[in-house]
């Protein structure tokens, strides 16, 4: 196998692993739920719900992981608020336990207008910049942190999340042919880095008997909404 192959197969593998811990942690469930863009979806991922410290610590490691096989190199940690704040502290910190020590940033909702004031907290944005999330749904998140980064004479230039839903974005209230994760890519010119995407979700489903009901609701779900890998704005 050379290595390629390899780097392949233990992405995959760390795919696999991420969808089994988000289901037994209760993050990824499956009902009916209605996304931002007005769709019922059989499945809903929310990062929030990793809510104790065992949990936050595994998935910093994923995120870790993720991040060194991606090959990605940056100077800064961002975390944009809300919940990529406690998301990109918990991966800076695992981070620095393997060796990567890198400086860590948030921004707050609303500027602060005593003591330090403005609105980002931490250690100043400078060089290139990551990004650290638990999806990308429309993009807004994403290009609201770029404009702040870019503001203080930084460099958006990675964006990490936990779960690429592989799911058309909409715009005006219409279905187009990329996903926000093609988008913030393609258009945004970030790379992006995530722990598990979709398929990876399907595979999982679809290998026991126990969630084949499941996996048969997500499959109608991707086969309408489901983005072309291939298709780019």
């Amino acid at each position: 196998m050379n290595a390629p192959q390899a780097a392949a197969q233990e992405e995959d593998r760390l795919a696999q692993d991420f969808v089994q811990f988000a289901i037994e942690a209760g993050v990824l469930r499956f009902g009916e739920f209605k996304t931002k863009a007005g769709r019922l979806s059989p499945y809903f991922f929310n990062a929030g719900l990793f809510d104790d410290g065992a949990k936050l610590g595994r998935l910093a490691q994923f995120y870790a992981r993720a991040l060194l096989a991606s090959g990605i190199e940056f100077d800064v940690i961002f975390g944009p608020a809300y919940k990529g704040i406690p998301l990109g502290a918990a991966v800076a910190v695992e981070l620095a336990r393997l060796g990567v020590n890198k400086p860590f940033a948030y921004n707050r909702k609303e500027a602060k207008d005593h003591g330090e004031g403005g609105v980002l907290v931490g250690a100043p944005l400078r060089g290139r910049v990551l990004i650290v999330d638990d999806v990308i749904s429309a993009g807004t998140a994403v290009r609201e942190s770029i404009a702040l980064i870019r503001a203080a004479g930084a460099t958006p230039h990675a964006v990490v999340i936990a779960l690429d839903r592989q799911e058309k974005a909409t715009e005006n209230g219409q279905d187009v042919s990329w996903s926000a994760v093609n988008h913030v890519r393609d258009e945004l010119g970030l790379q992006v880095c995530a722990i598990a995407r979709l398929a990876h979700l399907l595979r999982h489903l679809g290998a026991t008997d126990q969630f084949l009901q499941h996996y048969e609701a997500v499959s109608a779900y991707r086969a309408r909404y489901g983005v072309d890998e291939s298709a780019a704005p």
